[in-house]
């Protein structure tokens, strides 16, 4: 019998919205955690209103400074010592459906022309170079390369979609070594590093980072026109990139972020594993 409540063990067998069993299954870990209803409320009155101060103070015309070596220890030192293994996984499994969902872009819209992202790390050690920083650089440069390609991308038979620097996720390749003091949720440990990374970022790097998010809604309108599913678009809820906004609700736009490239990878996982499986028996 589940331990989970009558809710969440019903989210555990509702499968409407695509997603893996694997991710599922370490997010709902993942929220059980005493922290997550006792110390993120706290964390977030307070350092949600230390992040609004830093962002003001980073929009005032001071010389700007960054420093992300010192950003990517603290995060990964966090990350080692304190967030728990569920959320780690999260956080690697997020670089790797990011990665795999603009290669597909790349792969079926521009290939030999863009190049594609290698961001997957497998532990904790390798965000280190396979920085927070370059994830939403190479997003941001792979989209721009990208130009007006999506505005006339038609639909195209699964057997034409291209997968060369497609990379399915084995679970088994991710390595987190658990720690007992591993218990800082996933949304707690998001909202302390929030703050760190508008200190220690420029305040235009800071911005795109959180104004990145919205380009999903561009991203499934893309791939939803190059495997014809126009439904796609509605598992964005961060959309409309030409509005910048600030760091209001940030934790949650982050969040849905997350479940954004989990959705559209799973989908686009499906696909290609149909196809794979109907290429098998037609040549048998």
């Amino acid at each position: 019998m589940s331990r989970r409540s009558p809710f969440l063990r019903a989210l555990e067998a509702d499968d409407t919205l695509p997603i893996e069993r694997e991710a599922l299954r370490l997010w709902l870990d993942d929220m059980e955690r005493p922290t997550r209803w006792s110390l993120r409320p706290l964390l977030q009155l307070v350092l949600g209103a230390l992040l609004h101060l830093t962002w003001f103070l980073k929009r005032l015309p001071l010389p700007q400074f960054r420093a992300h070596g010192l950003l990517q220890r603290l995060i990964c030192w966090f990350c080692r010592h304190v967030v728990s293994p569920e959320a780690n996984l999260l956080i690697l499994r997020h670089y790797a459906t990011e990665s795999n969902v603009i290669n597909f872009l790349i792969d079926n819209g521009a290939a030999g022309e863009v190049e594609p992202l290698a961001l997957y790390p497998r532990r904790i050690e390798d965000m280190l170079t396979a920085s927070f920083v370059d994830h939403d650089q190479e997003l941001f440069r792979a989209i721009a390369e990208l130009g007006e390609r999506g505005q006339d991308s038609a639909p195209r038979p699964p057997e034409a979609l291209r997968w060369e620097h497609w990379r399915p996720l084995d679970m088994t390749e991710f390595t987190v070594e658990r720690r007992r003091t591993q218990v800082l949720d996933f949304e707690s440990a998001h909202v302390l590093f929030m703050c760190l990374f508008c200190l220690l970022l420029t305040r235009e790097e800071y911005r795109d980072a959180i104004n990145g998010f919205n380009l999903d809604q561009s991203i499934a309108l893309r791939i939803g026109r190059m495997i014809g599913d126009p439904t796609l678009a509605e598992l964005a809820y961060n959309k409309y990139p030409h509005y910048l906004v600030g760091p209001w609700n940030l934790s949650q736009r982050f969040l849905m972020h997350g479940f954004f490239t989990e959705h559209l990878y799973a989908r686009l996982e499906t696909l290609r594993r149909e196809q794979g499986l109907g290429q098998k028996e037609e040549t048998a």
